[in-house]
């Protein structure tokens, strides 16, 4: 990567990052239920029967209202858990499944440990993001974790990264091992990119 994009990336996510410490509990809780909603409609129109879904930070756009529900009604759901090697793990969610804090403060879940390849089963994928461009390049946090998921898939099914609504940007500075999205889900509105990612 050259050094100005990784200084165009460094600058953008450290204002994205203050951005989303500024909003309110009120804000975040609606977003949460905005995003549940969205979620709940893609999954509908996709017909998934599993996913894998990551589990929102308290910064994050809410996932976890989301997850729960999905899990009562018998919806498979992934989530993923962070190795030192740069790759995910997964574990299967639960009702009331136990969460823990994982590499980098995230937080996951606490259950058997499923390899790197057990997401390649899943109907559709819904990954984190800092911002996403409307060409559908997303621009993560920096730990590379979805990029190398992604970018290793054989048969990648629809990918969604979930952000704010003023997190949809004109564009994002990318690298050649960023992988692109299939959509994009807000609190208010998903918005779906390309009919497939390859």
């Amino acid at each position: 990567m050259s050094d100005a994009i990784a200084d165009a990336k460094r600058a953008l996510r450290a204002e994205l990052r203050e951005r989303r410490q500024l909003l309110t509990d009120s804000q975040r809780d609606a977003a949460s239920h905005g995003i549940a909603r969205q979620l709940d409609l893609l999954v509908e129109r996709l017909g998934a029967r599993s996913l894998s879904c990551f589990l929102s930070t308290t910064t994050e756009p809410g996932t976890r209202e989301f997850v729960e529900e999905a899990v009562r009604r018998g919806i498979r759901v992934l989530l993923p858990i962070t190795r030192n090697d740069g790759l995910l793990d997964w574990a299967v969610a639960t009702p009331d499944g136990e969460i823990t804090e994982g590499n980098f403060g995230l937080p996951e879940p606490v259950g058997e440990l499923l390899g790197p390849i057990a997401v390649n089963d899943v109907d559709l994928l819904v990954i984190p993001a800092a911002a996403v461009d409307r060409s559908g390049m997303r621009l993560g946090w920096g730990r590379g974790f979805f990029d190398k998921t992604l970018g290793s898939m054989e048969r990648c099914p629809p990918v969604y990264a979930v952000v704010y609504d003023s997190e949809i940007l004109d564009e994002v500075p990318r690298d050649v091992h960023d992988q692109p999205v299939t959509g994009i889900v807000t609190p208010t509105q998903t918005l779906d990119l390309a009919p497939s990612r390859r």
